[in-house]
This record gives structure tokens, C-alpha cells and sequence, in this order.
């Protein structure tokens, strides 16, 4: 089933405008607008959070917007540059989906179906993808739904700041939305308003033929597209450094086995153009034209930069089963959205080196079938607290130049927190005589320690004099288990003295 995901960015002018600035912008709570001309008037055509929560709105002169805002900001607006910029946007996100396009004028949709499992799921995406844009100062809201129509709607009226449709949610989400979320005209809504209508669910309610004769086919057009019944196909953007191979075919295809012939033959040709500049695929795109003007799109990613035909070529045929052909395709696509430098390599002589076993295969093959997140391992990080030396990094990635300390022993498993445990143990310095965890009382049998770790006092101030004591004790039945006490045993400002079990050895 087709997802489709749309991002608003409510403040883009201004929000670009402040980013363009960089440290000579003005502060976020001076209110801003930016403003052009409708016919001989100067009117607002676009307000900051900060002026729109003073009261000012696109389409209010800009006379009477300087004397409800003393010290207001004025801007002339550069919807050119915002357009620009929009698409520029938009290429970046291609490293969400293959699919992406700019929707003017404060919008970029997505088709996400088949690459939110690469991101931890919609969830997860989208929250990353707005905290991404957050992090580059830009403010957006984002939805996910069946159809661009539906994601529009609830992007700029349902989202706080996301909002994802379940699949096959049906008009049931679009009942309650304001008559302007099916991108009608004004000049329509107002007409619809008068005659009584609020919401999109008054709409859905009545007989379509009256307000198409009424109206025109714009209102009926729009409701297909947000249910789905009429196709909205996304023109993706193309940027001009991609490296891309394409084939159209003088009769649809649709089988399996036809498909995967093509995509062999496109792998090919893409290969060579790599191989050219030099460069390696981190990140593929097949992209399927089908006669009904829809698109199905395929990603693949690699842990490092490939360009082996036979790897590539079965990456991409493992996700056959998700294209759907429909009627048949025309038209296939295949791009390298993520292309790093790659050189070749002297194959290494065994009289002289034993080559390191290449996983990389492996990997890619893991990494594409249950998500980038879920492959990882684990690296040291300086630091003597615990849960801190520790970090995920991709599979594939250069050792950090860290290691862990030797001269204490680590469990083989550290609890993501650690749990308290009830203890009987005579302060400050011995070990436990027993401790009860999840409900199981255990009997210490021998202990070794403590080993005290100081709190880091030059990263907040609460662990200025914190302090922590860790015993490794096992009990009667031969489990070892990595104890610490919170505190000093004697300073009450060192801790809480209370008891937790942070790991478990094997």
C-alpha cells in the first residue's frame, strides 16, 4: 500500500530568511515579516511565530502591521530564492525516499512506501525528519498517510507536530478537517461556507452532482485525490549530480523474472558509469513507471561504497516481491542517490598477507532486510562512567582509536539502566551478604571490590561529588552479577546510598 508522507514548514520564508543570516539575524522573538505587493497595496505576505502570535497575518497591509507592532521587522519577501531553496530542500530529503518533490509554496511530499523500515519505521522517521530540519532552524509539521491529498491535510491541520494515518484509514481522518485542506480556492470555500458547509465531512455527506454543477469539477477532483481514487503521481526531483541510467520499453512489463532481467542490464550500465568517476553506490534507487501513471520505487543501501554488479544486482532483486506492476511498467529507473569516491584495490597475494575476511556482503544483505538502525556494533567512548563508554556506530565504520580499560573487568551485558535491588550489607566499604532482584532473593557466595568511579564534574554540576562503588559478587548457584552502591557509604552528598544491579557477566 502506498504511504505518503508531507512535510509543512509554516514559517519557510522567514525561517530561510533567519538561516541565510546566520549570526547576523535578527532574534527569534522579534517579530518578523516579509512583504511584496498585491496589485498598489504593500501587503504582509509572510509572518514569524512571533509576529502572527502579536496578531499579524499574510494579507494585511503593511501601514496597519507596523502600527499593531511597534519595532516590527519588515523584509521584502523573495519568493524566487524560497522556490529555489524549496528544491534544494527537497534533493537533500532524497536520503529519506526515492520518491521526494517540492509542493509549493511551504511543502515537500514524500512517497515513503518501502523505506520507512530503512529509518526505524514512520514513527521514527518522522520524528527524525523534524528534528533534523529543527536542528538547521526550520520549523515543520509532518504527516503520514495513503495519498498526497490525505498527508496535506493533516500535515497543516491535524499535525502536533506529527500525525500518522493508520493504513487504509479511508475518509474517516478527513471528516473533521476544514473545507481548505482539499487545496480548493478560496473563492470555493467561501461559496461552500455560505451555503452551510464547515467541514470536509459535510461534503462526503451530500450527492456530488449538485456541487460540481455549481461549482466546477475542482471540488470532485480534489476529494478523489485525498481518498485515493483518482492518481496524484509525484514528479521526483532530479538532481543534476545524480548518476542515473534509464529504460523505457515498447511494451509493458510485469513478471518477475522480466524485471530482474532489466534490472541486471541497468546494474550494468550504471557500474560503468561509477566506475568512470571513480565513485562507489552507497545508496541505490529503482524507480517503476507503470502505465497508470504511478510510480513504485525500490532502495537499497550498502555500509560501504560498491560497485559490484553481481552484489548490486541481487540486493535489488531480493525486493522484487515489494513492486507492484500493476498494468505493467514502461519505464525503469536506476539511480545512485549516494555515491562516495571508491578506488581500486590490489587484490593482496596470500605468500604475502592473509586477506581480512570482507562481511560487507553480509551487512548489506542484513541492512536491507530489517533496517540500517538494527545493524550496528558497539564501540568505546572515554568515559569511567559505564553506560557512557559505551556507543553505537554503523557496522562497517573505522574503529573510533578507543578502547576500553583493561584493568577491571566489564559484564558482558550492561543493563540499559540500572535497577535497583534490595541489599543487606554492612557500610561503608563491604560488599552485599544478599541482594533481591526482580523478586529473586540471592545469597552472595564471594564478591570482589569496590572499584569507585567518580562523577563527571565538568559535564553537569550535580556530579560534582558523586560517587559511585561497584562490586562484582556471585551467588550460590555460580551467577555473577556487577553491583554499585550510589554514594561514599559515609557522605550523604555523595549519593543516595541506595543499591542497583548494572550488569550481568557471562
Amino acid at each position: 500500500m502506498t504511504r505518503v508522507v508531507s512535510l509543512f514548514l509554516p514559517s519557510w520564508s522567514t525561517d530561510r530568511l533567519r538561516r541565510k543570516a546566520g549570526d547576523a539575524a535578527h532574534p527569534a522573538e522579534a517579530p518578523l515579516v516579509l512583504i511584496g505587493r498585491d496589485g498598489n497595496r504593500r501587503v504582509v505576505l509572510a509572518a514569524d511565530a512571533a509576529a502572527q502570535g502579536a496578531g499579524l497575518r499574510a494579507g494585511m497591509p503593511v501601514t496597519k502591521a507596523q502600527v499593531l507592532v511597534p519595532g516590527l521587522i519588515v523584509q521584502d519577501a523573495d519568493p524566487d530564492g524560497d522556490a529555489e531553496a524549496l528544491d534544494r530542500l527537497a534533493a537533500w530529503l532524497l536520503r529519506y525516499a526515492p520518491i521526494v518533490a517540492p509542493d509549493p509554496p511551504d511543502g515537500i511530499i514524500i512517497d515513503s512506501t518501502g523505506a520507512d523500515h530503512l529509518h526505524g519505521g514512520e514513527g521514527a522517521m518522522l520524528k527524525g525528519l523534524i528534528g533534523r530540519l529543527a536542528m538547521s532552524g526550520l520549523t515543520a509539521r509532518a504527516a503520514i498517510a495513503d495519498t498526497w491529498g490525505a498527508a496535506h491535510a493533516l500535515a497543516r491541520y491535524a499535525a502536533r507536530p506529527t500525525r500518522i494515518a493508520p493504513p487504509g484509514h479511508g475518509r474517516s481522518i478527513l471528516d473533521p478537517l476544514p473545507l481548505t485542506a482539499l487545496r480548493i480556492a478560496p473563492s470555493t470555500v467561501e461559496g461552500l461556507r455560505t451555503l452551510g458547509f464547515q467541514c470536509i465531512g459535510d461534503l462526503l455527506a451530500q450527492p456530488r452532482a449538485p456541487l460540481t454543477l455549481r461549482f466546477g469539477p475542482e471540488i470532485d477532483r480534489r476529494i478523489d485525490h485525498a481518498l485515493g481514487d483518482l492518481a496524484e503521481p509525484i514528479e521526483p526531483v532530479r538532481p543534476s549530480e545524480l548518476v542515473q541510467v534509464r529504460r523505457a520499453f515498447a511494451e509493458p512489463i510485469g513478471t518477475a523474472e522480466t524485471i530482474a532481467r532489466y534490472i541486471g542490464k541497468l546494474v550494468v550500465q550504471l557500474c560503468a558509469l561509477l566506475e568512470e568517476r571513480g565513485l562507489g553506490a552507497r545508496r541505490l534507487d529503482l524507480l517503476c513507471h507503470r502505465v497508470d501513471n504511478r510510480a513504485q520505487a525500490v532502495r537499497v543501501g550498502m555500509a560501504t561504497p560498491v560497485r559490484d554488479v553481481r552484489r548490486l544486482t541481487r540486493l535489488l532483486c531480493d525486493k522484487i516481491e515489494t513492486i507492484s506492476p500493476g498494468f505493467g511498467i514502461e519505464v525503469m529507473t536506476l539511480r545512485a542517490s549516494d555515491a562516495e569516491p571508491l578506488e581500486r584495490k590490489q587484490a593482496v597475494s596470500s605468500l604475502v598477507e592473509e586477506a581480512a575476511p570482507d562481511v560487507s556482503d553480509l551487512i548489506d544483505t542484513l541492512m536491507n532486510r530489517v533496517g540500517e538502525r538494527a545493524i550496528y556494533r558497539l564501540a568505546p567512548v572515554a568515559s569511567d562512567v559505564p553506560e557512557r563508554s559505551v556507543c553505537r556506530i554503523p557496522a562497517m565504520a573505522a574503529d573510533t582509536g578507543t578502547s576500553w580499560p583493561g584493568h577491571w573487568p566489564r559484564p558482558s551485558r550492561l543493563l540499559t539502566q540500572p535497577e535497583p535491588v534490595e541489599t543487606v550489607a554492612l557500610l561503608p566499604d563491604h560488599p552485599p551478604v544478599s541482594f533481591t532482584w526482580r523478586g529473586v532473593h540471592r545469597r552472595v557466595k564471594r564478591a570482589d571490590g569496590p572499584e569507585r568511579v567518580f562523577g563527571e564534574w565538568w559535564k553537569r554540576d550535580a556530579e560534582l561529588a558523586a560517587v559511585r562503588d561497584y562490586f562484582r559478587v556471585e551467588d550460590e548457584a555460580g551467577e555473577r552479577y556487577w553491583l554499585y552502591r550510589a554514594g561514599d557509604g559515609e557522605d550523604a552528598t555523595t549519593g543516595s546510598h541506595h543499591w542497583f544491579l548494572h550488569g550481568v557477566f557471562g
